[in-house]
């Protein structure tokens, strides 16, 4: 993911690549490169592309103006069968063809993820999104039945409450008020997966000051940072520097409250396994609870580090990737009445004038807001980018890939291929409905990845979106305050807007 953003430094540091290469006892570094060069000439690549350097010194430095101009060089070479660049010695494949995607994403071999997911080890250890091989496979074989439709309905309560305080707080403005709603979002995500995931209020909403909140924001700048930082990897720099200490800092924080939730509820669920209350509260499911449960194919449970760094990292997962898409729905709703207004009409036919929550058949009966979702994702897909390595070498589109290379998926530009997607600029739900969707490429849309390593948790997030759509479209009429020009779209971890998301709301009469 993160990578990309840190490939225009290693240009500047190619001359002490290239001693480190020479230096070597050995010359396999050096032999392994030029191996690459000779293999990969005949794929086409981004023009100017020297020895040692590659391309590095072509590339912008502005993150916001570095993605601009990944996603003009994708536009331009549309054509090319097959794209390449050259980081300093470092060689990437840049897909963005159903074709050419296909063949990485549906192979069980290129499973491992690129070298930029090692900055998240720290935090997540080496749970489902940054552990590779046996221990991968055995992680997803054994988690895959926690994130059932029928286990994860069990949510949905958390989702309708922490939702009302979100409908609370946008009711204390006035009407008509421009706001940026990104903040309010994510906050209400950030409540949502807490509880969920750990069955624990973190109070996010209405204590956005709170030192675990900060530090999950705080932890994800820092990994980004250090992903486009390439003098701050190695760790014994890092741990030095003032980055390292306050990596450092926010990490502890993090862990101790993970590891203090998870001691609190092992305790619990081991004094009274059949206590339906909790603490005076009717105890409810919660993905930690089911975490405790489980036990690999040999009868031996999680460890207490294995369930942490699947907290961990259903944490970071879970809240911002969500919250991203959501923010950009609502923009895309606002910015269209026409959309607005068939929404609205659905919920109407689900609802009435009903005030009650969200539920599992309603969920099954929003196929309009579905729609709605699935193009505000195809348009601005949460993840914009990610990285996985070569595992062994293959053939894509002709040409052969060598083993070790990196390929960078970019879904922002794959979902606008012309070829399945006309006029891909234009918000068109009806895009998704089931008889224009029939025939469509299956790797020609995947905001949530695709094949054997796809997100586990997609189910959970589409169920959150729309219960939070649902019931602020219930209560309000948007506004979009901003076009599309205005967004400017940052391609780091998740795709935000650089100066939010901004909007107006209108109380709807009942």
């Amino acid at each position: 993911m993160g990578i990309l953003f840190g490939l225009y430094i290693l240009g500047i540091l190619f001359t002490a690549v290239l001693l480190l290469l020479l230096a070597s006892t050995a010359y396999n570094p050096l032999k392994n490169y030029i191996g690459k060069w000779n293999e990969m000439r005949p794929i086409p690549g981004m023009a100017g592309a020297y020895p040692i350097i590659g391309n590095a010194l072509q590339f912008k430095t502005n993150a916001g103006d570095f993605f601009n101009q990944i996603i003009e060089g994708t536009n331009e070479n549309r054509h090319l069968p097959l794209a390449k660049v050259w980081v300093g010695p470092v060689p990437f494949l840049i897909l963005y063809h159903a074709e050419n995607i296909e063949v990485v994403l549906s192979n069980s071999r290129h499973l491992d993820k690129s070298y930029s997911y090692r900055f998240l080890h720290p935090w997540l250890g080496t749970g489902l999104l940054t552990s590779t091989g046996e221990k991968w496979r055995n992680r997803r074989k054994m988690l895959t039945p926690t994130f059932h439709f029928s286990i994860l309905s069990d949510f949905l309560e958390v989702m309708n409450e922490q939702t009302d305080i979100l409908i609370q707080k946008m009711q204390k403005l006035e009407d008509g008020e421009p706001f940026n709603c990104f903040n309010f979002i994510t906050l209400c995500a950030l409540d949502i997966i807490c509880e969920t995931a750990m069955g624990k209020k973190i109070y996010a909403q209405s204590n956005a000051d709170s030192e675990y909140v900060q530090s999950v924001y705080k932890m994800s700048d820092i990994i980004t940072k250090r992903q486009r930082a390439p003098w701050l990897w190695p760790d014994w720099i890092y741990n030095k520097l003032k980055e390292g200490k306050e990596h450092a800092k926010r990490l502890k924080i993090l862990h101790s409250f993970t590891a203090n939730v998870i001691r609190e509820r092992a305790e619990f669920m081991s004094s009274e396994p059949d206590s339906d209350s909790d603490q005076g509260e009717r105890k409810r499911q919660a993905f930690l609870d089911m975490l405790l449960k489980t036990t690999y194919e040999n009868g031996q449970k999680l460890s207490h580090e294995d369930i942490q760094e699947e907290v961990d990292t259903f944490m970071f997962e879970g809240h911002d990737t969500t919250a991203a898409s959501m923010n950009w729905a609502l923009h895309l709703i606002g910015s269209h009445p026409e959309v607005q207004k068939a929404v609205q009409a659905e919920l109407q036919e689900v609802f009435g004038s009903s005030e009650r929550h969200v539920g599992v058949e309603d969920l099954k009966k929003l196929r309009y807001l579905e729609c709605v979702i699935k193009e505000s994702l195809r348009i601005f897909p949460s993840v914009p980018l990610f990285a996985r390595s070569i595992c062994e070498a293959c053939h894509i589109n002709g040409f052969k890939v060598p083993k070790g290379v990196n390929a960078v998926i970019i879904p922002y530009a794959l979902h606008r291929d012309p070829r399945y997607f006309p006029e891909p600029e234009e918000f068109q739900p009806e895009r998704f409905m089931p008889e224009n969707s029939k025939g469509r490429h299956p790797y020609a849309y995947i905001p949530f990845s695709a094949g054997p390593r796809n997100c586990i948790g997609q189910r959970f997030a589409m169920m959150e979106e729309k219960v939070v759509l649902a019931t602020i479209l219930r209560h309000f009429d948007v506004e979009a305050c901003q076009s599309r020009e205005e967004l400017r779209p940052l391609g780091e971890l998740i795709l935000r807007p650089e100066k939010g998301i901004w909007i107006k709301l209108q109380r709807r009469s009942k």
